[in-house]
């Protein structure tokens, strides 16, 4: 009898506490962001994403330049080999390799700096979006905002990404007009 008695006073305890955390999570407020939306969309997302883009097309110019030049080294030789002497050609091969492994050595080079570019940018823009995310959830009193990547079905009205660019663009107006 004690044991029946033991046992229903134990799951009338996990019926309470199972409805009292029903209704706790009735009373939650969550929400959800595309961060990388977020950093993208923004205004100064797109002024990152245009500044890399005209370093890479200036960068690129050159790489081009020098693609062609090698080119051009690679069609002489091919021309000439056959009337020049074995100690011009061999020469003549040493350049192109020269140049080849300096155009390589470029190409690395453009890309190591892209991608330092990209980050520095990347980094700024997605520390302050993340400090306007801590901002809103404290503002609308969320209990938990999560990063959509981590999301795997969700209301939609959750989805807090647009008023967190919004904001963002506002955060970054004011500062802009703050410094003048």
């Amino acid at each position: 009898m004690r044991k029946i008695l033991a046992i229903m006073i134990l799951g009338l305890t996990v019926l309470v506490s199972g409805l009292a955390f029903t209704a706790h999570a009735a009373d939650t407020k969550i929400g959800f962001v595309d961060i990388d939306k977020a950093a993208n969309d923004s205004e100064e997302g797109k002024k990152a994403v245009s500044g890399l883009k005209d370093f890479m097309a200036s960068k690129q110019a050159a790489i081009n330049e020098k693609g062609k030049a090698i080119e051009k080294m690679k069609a002489d030789l091919e021309k000439q080999a056959a009337i020049i002497s074995p100690d011009a050609k061999r020469t003549k091969l040493e350049e192109l390799e020269r140049s080849e492994r300096d155009f390589q050595r470029m190409r690395s080079d453009v890309n190591a700096e892209l991608e330092r570019k990209r980050r520095e940018l990347t980094e700024s823009i997605y520390k302050e979006i993340i400090e306007v995310v801590d901002k809103v959830g404290q503002e609308g009193k969320y209990d938990a905002i999560f990063p959509i990547q981590s999301i795997l079905s969700g209301n939609k009205s959750l989805d807090l990404t647009d008023t967190i660019i919004k904001r963002y663009n506002e955060l970054k107006v004011s500062k802009a007009s703050s410094k003048k």
